[in-house]
C-alpha cells in the first residue's frame, strides 16, 4: 500500500532545510516535531503516515514534550502521562518552586 506523504507547515521545521527533509529517515524528528510545533491537522496527517503504533513508540520514547503538548500526546495515543518517558524524566528531576 502507497501512502501519499504527507504536507506538513513549513513553520513546524524552521530549523531544518524543508525541501530536503527525508520523512522516511527521520521519523523521529519528524514524528516529535509535529507533535511539539503542528496543529491538529498535521498531528492527523503524521498519524495517517506514520501509523498510530509507530507515532505511539516515538512518543512514548521522546526525552522531551513540552508539557502543553504532552497532554495532548496523551489524549491522542491514549496512555496516561507516566507511561511517557520525558514525563518521568520530569519528576525526577524537579524544578525549583517558581515564586
Amino acid at each position: 500500500m502507497n501512502i501519499k506523504k504527507p504536507v506538513f507547515e513549513k513553520r513546524i521545521f524552521w530549523d531544518v532545510n524543508f525541501e530536503t527533509l527525508d520523512y522516511d529517515a527521520k521519523v523521529v524528528f519528524v514524528i516529535e516535531r509535529v507533535f511539539e510545533r503542528g496543529d491538529v491537522q498535521d498531528i492527523r496527517q503524521c498519524r495517517r503516515y506514520y501509523g498510530d503504533e509507530k507515532v505511539r513508540e516515538v512518543l512514548l520514547n521522546a526525552k522531551y514534550i513540552p508539557e502543553n503538548r504532552l497532554y495532548l500526546a496523551s489524549a491522542v495515543i491514549a496512555e496516561p502521562l507516566n507511561a511517557f518517558r520525558c514525563y518521568i524524566s520530569k519528576q525526577l528531576t524537579p524544578e525549583l518552586y517558581p515564586y
